[in-house]
């Protein structure tokens, strides 16, 4: 019987391991199928569906999503067969450059040619591709590109007293991105109408001058002169969104042609906490603006001396090409004298982040470098006000900057045969003389309280007011004073008569109470484009110069518009 049971017993237990490894085999083998299958998801990830499972701020430094593909195979091809572009290519740029020189030609200059023109021996090296997706009527190819060559490149330059010097363009290096969009995209071979190029980004554009025979630095004021034209010139005719049609199939690809597409207004508002360049004093600075970084469209503000936290209020007009990739930059530098200037620090503002018709405040910190990712530094930060507005814009807009507000009746018959200045959709001006819109009207401000002020005396306590300033006329009004408060409440109304509302401010300092004085606490300064474009609006404001706070307003606005001749 005992033997009996040992075998049934055995059997038994032989069974149960049999179903349990057979149970443990499939549970694995499951397991591994969905990890295959997990395996295989994350290969068909892309890069933006990383990105919305994990955030960018939790990335490592190290990791770094690309595009780009290597492109050792055409640097070979391109190496064999660069004589042949090379001549290509030469006659190309001679023919689109030449005309540019010209346009830039320097005053001291008569005449400024290529009397000799070929890129040498040595092939650009192309260190990556990346492909941008526009759609189903285009294809875009960025190519980045790294050269230093031996061309030999001969300008002719002519002086305006008559001496003819052959000036060399030696030791190029240059480093930039080029793309090339297909447009439009067709049955026929070979699948596309045209392609267009352009320089899409400039990283690095090195070379030297040298006179034939002679000494450049001989004459002086030449040798700045010509470099500043050929960058003048290369920044023209080539960067995006400048770009060159090369028609493939036959039509009409004129659409693919570089033209204004809107107006970019520009109010440099102010700058504070601006790093001091000078030993002795403070730094005298002033900005440059621009959205294509050549001489003609390029702004400079005034210089406030003696000040690093100086207010300008100057508006400024830019025309954009092309919205989705250009952008404003300010740089801010400290007035030498008859010294070179030097940079405090810059900043640029994406057009794409703009809203159409609707005004943007920013604040924008200050960098050395705007290729530099990663500045810790405080060099600062400027004040701007930003509206685009697109040609043919139909909501109700109405631009305040505009010259073609409508006029009444009475202005019609005082300002008479007026002339006017306008741009219109080809970016020339329709006439030559300008005239300033000046928008007269009665502002309100009604100052309804402030929070999380910083302590101003022993107590832990203030005695706050404010005083209201308007700058171009230095009307002053001040509210009452609240007695032990860091969270007063005034609710107190202002009423100014404003001559020239898009250029004044309203400036708004909070002091505390003192029987023998008063002790500054900060301030908050106000342009009144936003107030005229939207009649009223409440909300609260930073205080500058301050630990903490804000101020909570309202602002209303009555107006009249009138205009003046330049």
């Amino acid at each position: 019987m005992s033997f009996v049971g040992g075998l049934v017993i055995g059997v038994v237990f032989g069974l149960a391991l049999i179903v349990g490894f057979v149970r443990s085999e499939n549970a694995r083998s499951k397991r591994r199928t969905q990890l295959a299958a997990t395996v295989a998801a994350f290969a068909r990830m892309t890069v933006e569906d990383s990105r919305k499972i994990l955030p960018p701020q939790y990335y490592p430094p190290w990791v770094v999503f690309s595009q780009r593909q290597k492109l050792n195979w055409l640097n070979a091809h391109l190496t064999k067969i660069w004589p042949f572009v090379n001549e290509a290519a030469s006659e190309l740029i001679r023919a689109s450059v030449e005309p540019v020189l010209e346009q830039y030609r320097p005053i001291i200059l008569s005449s400024l040619k290529f009397s000799k023109l070929t890129l040498g021996t040595v092939a650009p090296q192309f260190t990556g591709v990346s492909i941008i997706e526009d759609g189903k009527d285009s294809i875009t190819m960025e190519l980045e590109m790294n050269w230093d060559g031996n061309p030999s490149i001969i300008l002719d330059i002519k002086t305006r007293l008559g001496l003819a010097l052959p000036v060399q363009v030696k030791d190029i290096g240059f480093t930039g991105v080029f793309r090339l969009i297909f447009k439009p995209l067709v049955e026929e071979i070979p699948c596309f109408g045209a392609v267009s190029y352009s320089l899409r980004q400039k990283k690095k554009l090195d070379f030297t001058l040298k006179v034939i025979g002679g000494d450049i630095s001989a004459i002086p004021g030449l040798y700045g002169a010509i470099e500043e034209t050929i960058r003048d010139a290369v920044e023209d005719s080539i960067t995006w969104p400048v770009r060159k049609i090369v028609p493939i199939l036959p039509g009409d690809y004129s659409d693919l042609e570089l033209k204004p597409v809107g107006i970019l207004e520009v109010k440099l508002v102010q700058a504070k906490e601006l790093t001091n360049k000078d030993l002795i004093g403070k730094s005298d600075p002033y900005a440059v603006l621009y959205v294509r970084p050549i001489r003609a469209r390029m702004k400079s503000s005034k210089i406030i001396n003696n000040d690093l936290n100086p207010i300008w209020n100057e508006h400024f007009e830019f025309v954009v090409e092309d919205a989705t990739t250009q952008h404003l930059v300010v740089r801010i530098y400290d007035d030498e004298g008859l010294q070179a200037s030097e940079l405090i620090g810059c900043a640029q503002v994406q057009l794409r982040e703009l809203e159409p018709g609707k005004v943007k405040d920013v604040w924008l910190k200050l960098v050395k470098d705007l290729d530099v990712q990663r500045d810790n530094k405080n060099r600062g930060q400027v004040h701007l006000e930003l509206l685009y507005y697109p040609f043919g814009m139909t909501n109700g807009f109405v631009n305040p900057f505009s010259s073609n507000n409508s006029l009444t009746s009475l202005e019609k018959v005082l300002k008479g045969s007026m002339n006017e200045v306008d741009i219109n959709e080809n970016g020339k001006d329709i006439t030559e003389k300008k005239r300033d819109v000046i928008i007269r009207g009665v502002l309100s401000v009604t100052v309804i309280s402030a929070e999380d002020l910083p302590p101003a005396d022993l107590m832990g306590k203030a005695d706050p007011y404010v005083v209201l300033t308007m700058k171009k006329s230095g009307t002053k009004k001040k509210t009452r004073v609240v007695n032990d408060s860091l969270n007063p409440e005034w609710n107190q109304t202002f009423d100014f008569v404003v001559e020239d509302g898009l250029h004044d401010m309203l400036i708004l300092e909070i002091w505390d109470h003192d029987t023998f004085g008063k002790d500054y606490m900060g301030r908050c300064i106000l342009t009144l484009t936003r107030v005229i474009l939207e009649g009223e609006y409440n909300d609260q404001f930073q205080l500058d110069g301050a630990k903490s706070g804000i101020i909570n307003l309202q602002l209303k606005w009555l107006p009249q518009h009138i205009y003046r001749d330049s």
